[in-house]
């Protein structure tokens, strides 16, 4: 549950518009629990401008169920073709929770932040390509994450000698709790490259999208197709190749590669 209002001016002049969404979000404990901790009453809010032709928006997050954050992004067109776009993210008080080789967890609180610098560039021809470094303040070192890795290879190794999987729990419930995020460690560098019905073939969009995680060198590289024939159908077919050493984060993912075929209907 979320009460929520919108406010919504425009302007003549360098600040063409200006908006303001508050929103209250009552964290109990049968409203919104998992939100973050119980009994507190949170504040969030967007602003939004567009001044100079520039949109930027201004975010922030304050109560109690979660630490205070704020934020603030923008994306401008430079030429019609060209377009620069850019986040900052400030965590008041992180807790960052790492496990070292022995298994210990050690805690660490700090203010962190996050940021992502991109460019947008269509070519005549329809090709597009993105291209963001993105930082990650609340993610693992890599000093930290061969540590996690090393105590999953301890577990297994215990596993096998005796059967005991304790040591592979304690590692399942760490990847849970604190290395589940879909970017884990700190520096990444993302690819996409898109190409509007090539050789004339109507409905046919072709894409490469490449991530590199500039920590440890491993990457992960997905080929695919999409195609809009019928309307409101869209299929696409992607395949994903994981490339990395041991101890690196596509190094050490279950699969080495991976097929998708999906069927998408809007109503």
């Amino acid at each position: 549950m979320v009460a929520s209002a919108d406010y919504i001016r425009s302007f003549k002049g360098p600040l063409k518009t200006f908006s303001f969404t508050p929103a209250l979000v009552p964290v109990y404990d049968h409203v919104n629990s998992d939100f973050g901790r119980i009994d507190h009453l949170n504040f969030a809010g967007k602003l939004y401008f567009l001044l100079y032709d520039t949109d930027i928006d201004c975010t922030v997050l304050l109560g109690g169920s979660k630490t205070s954050r704020f934020g603030i992004d923008f994306s401008k067109n430079i030429t019609p073709n060209f377009e620069i776009h850019g986040e900052f993210a400030l965590f008041n008080n992180y807790r960052k929770n790492r496990i070292d080789r022995a298994g210990g967890i050690f805690t660490r609180e700090y203010d962190a932040t996050g940021y992502l610098l991109g460019v947008r560039y269509l070519t005549p021809f329809d090709t597009t390509f993105i291209v963001e470094y993105y930082h990650n303040g609340r993610g693992f070192s890599r000093k930290e994450m061969k540590a996690y890795y090393s105590f999953i290879d301890a577990g297994y190794a215990l596993y096998e000698a005796s059967g005991d999987d304790s040591l592979l729990r304690r590692a399942s419930r760490a990847a849970k709790e604190f290395y589940g995020a879909i970017n884990p460690m700190r520096d990444y560098l993302y690819l996409r490259i898109s190409q509007k019905e090539p050789f004339n073939i109507v409905y046919l969009t072709p894409a490469l999208t490449g991530i590199v995680n500039l920590n440890d060198g491993s990457f992960s590289l997905s080929p695919e197709l999409l195609y809009y024939a019928v309307t409101n159908l869209e299929l696409r077919l992607k395949t994903t190749f994981l490339v990395g050493d041991k101890h690196t984060e596509y190094g050490e993912k279950a699969n080495d590669y991976r097929l998708e075929l999906r069927m998408r209907y809007y109503f």
